[in-house]
């Protein structure tokens, strides 16, 4: 189904599709689009107003069905966070795409704020690192682990790595739209992509508050999921620093078990494991700068 309200169908040099994936959203849905719609009228950029209804069981799709100047797509069932945002991305008319959440946790007055950097950058985050940071106390000690080992694989800082509120430019969703997955892990691979294959990435600070209606979000599936996805974009992009790490703590291991054998030994030989060890962790650093070679030659 589509309600398209927007101004212009053709794609100009500048402009703004703004992308909401709601399910089950009934209780903010509607607030959430007054306010966006006032931040675009602040931008004073062509603009449309996307919003992908994810098979919404409430009363969600009633609401949706009377609001004008919106472009509605509906999934006839669940397809899930990230398949809602590429469908969106498919249907996007300009170069610029916003996402947010609709459940009311993102300061969505705060568009313009990020909207003022996209000139000089590629994305431009929302971190959720301002004065007023609502986040539930069973995700803090998962969120911890996650950014950590995303900053230490990838070598970058990143303030806030799965905000659901983002500027990016359409072309660089698209380069990476195959790794897209269908489910909450949407925003983490757009992250590690764009950091792993240098583009400019900006965080601005945001407020984020305590969601109104239920979670979908299972911090332990979630959090597997998250993990899975970290691993799997910096091996496509970046499979050395995968690789190199193990190899040379076991090239280090057979070295120094290789020294105790002849150190404590008569007669004073080493057995064939210090060679196992050593051994493989060169076969590793290897595959690793093979690896590398493939992922180099993708770009």
């Amino acid at each position: 189904m589509v309600n398209d309200n927007s101004a212009s169908r053709k794609s100009p040099g500048e402009g703004l599709s703004v992308l909401i994936p709601v399910f089950n959203e009934e209780g903010s849905i509607k607030g959430t689009l007054e306010k966006i719609k006032d931040a675009i009228k602040n931008l004073r950029v062509p603009s449309e107003l996307i919003v992908i209804d994810d098979g919404s069981t409430d009363g969600t799709g009633q609401i949706l069905g009377s609001v004008q100047g919106i472009t509605l797509l509906v999934n006839a069932y669940n397809l899930g966070y990230g398949a809602s945002l590429k469908r969106g991305l498919k249907e996007a008319n300009y170069p610029w795409i916003f996402i947010v959440d609709a459940d009311g946790t993102y300061p969505i007055e705060d568009l313009p704020k990020l909207w003022s950097f996209h000139a000089q950058y590629d994305m431009v985050v929302g971190a959720r690192t301002g004065k007023n940071v609502h986040v539930p106390l069973l995700r803090k000690p998962a969120k911890f682990i996650l950014t950590r080992l995303a900053c230490f694989l990838t070598r970058k800082k990143i303030p806030d790595l799965n905000s659901g509120m983002r500027l990016f430019k359409k072309q660089v969703a698209l380069e990476f739209f195959h790794l897209f997955p269908s489910r909450f892990s949407f925003t983490t691979t757009l992250t590690l992509a764009c950091l792993t294959n240098d583009y400019l990435v900006k965080w601005v600070p945001i407020n984020y508050f305590s969601r109104q209606g239920a979670s979908t979000v299972k911090p332990i599936n979630d959090f597997v999921s998250f993990n899975k996805t970290i691993f799997k974009v910096v091996f496509y992009f970046e499979p050395l620093r995968f690789f190199l790490w193990p190899g040379i703590l076991l090239c280090l291991l057979g070295l120094a078990y290789g020294i105790y054998q002849v150190l404590t030994s008569l007669p004073r030989d080493l057995g064939q494991f210090p060679f196992i060890l050593f051994l493989s962790g060169l076969q590793i650093i290897l595959l690793g700068f093979i690896a590398e070679l493939i992922a180099k030659s993708r770009k």
